[in-house]
């Protein structure tokens, strides 16, 4: 079977810089979808992770940096992080904070809205990461992450199933031993009792 891991067992460590960061939704929330980074930029996947919360729940800055942005786009409300080249996103937020303030890890940046969420009837925090313009998952960033094993095909795996044994070969018939003595004695009585009966049938005839 074919096993994928969920991505954050496969994607390098994070450097020291940014260590500092803890899940934005506390306590730590449930991931209703993992990270799936598609094969081609073009291509679609789910470039973060998607956190169960409430509607109005505090969220939190899951890394320290300066807010870059915090607004809507795209019909709901969204925060970025900036440090350095790294960024984190969240979405769909009602801000409390504005672009230039800079944040510490735990700080609250907004609550959690229901308008927006493509998690439908729950809502969810549509958690992302980036450096520079590459996704990574954000799982990365947080102790005590979840991995899990999933086969591609989306199917439970069942364990393979035992080799059969193989077909039992047939008992070839046993071979006369030619050196047997009473095999010698039982052909030497035949070979007596033709003679006997060749020579009573001549002697038949001659009279």
């Amino acid at each position: 079977m074919i096993l994928a891991f969920l991505a954050a067992a496969t994607l390098p460590s994070i450097p020291a810089s940014v260590v500092t960061s803890d899940w934005p939704l506390q306590p730590r929330p449930e991931v209703l979808r993992g990270f799936e980074l598609p094969a081609k930029p073009w291509l679609p996947g789910h470039r973060g992770v998607d956190l169960a919360g409430n509607p109005g729940q505090p969220v939190l800055a899951a890394t320290p940096g300066t807010i870059t942005y915090a607004g809507p786009l795209a019909g709901r409300g969204v925060i970025t992080i900036g440090t350095g080249p790294r960024r984190t996103t969240y979405e769909p937020v009602v801000p409390s904070v504005t672009v230039g303030t800079t944040v510490a890890t735990g700080t609250v940046i907004g609550r959690l809205s229901a308008a927006g969420s493509h998690c439908l009837p729950r809502t969810c925090l549509h958690w992302g990461f980036l450096q520079g313009k590459q996704y990574l998952n954000p799982l990365t960033l947080v102790p005590n992450r979840p991995i899990r094993l999933l086969p591609l095909t989306g199917q439970q795996t069942q364990p393979p199933a035992a080799p059969s044994p193989p077909p039992a070969a047939h008992a070839a018939p046993p071979r006369s031993n030619p050196s047997d003595p009473n095999q010698r004695t039982a052909k030497l009585l035949i070979a007596a009792t033709a003679a006997l009966t060749l020579t009573a049938g001549l002697v038949i005839r001659r009279q």
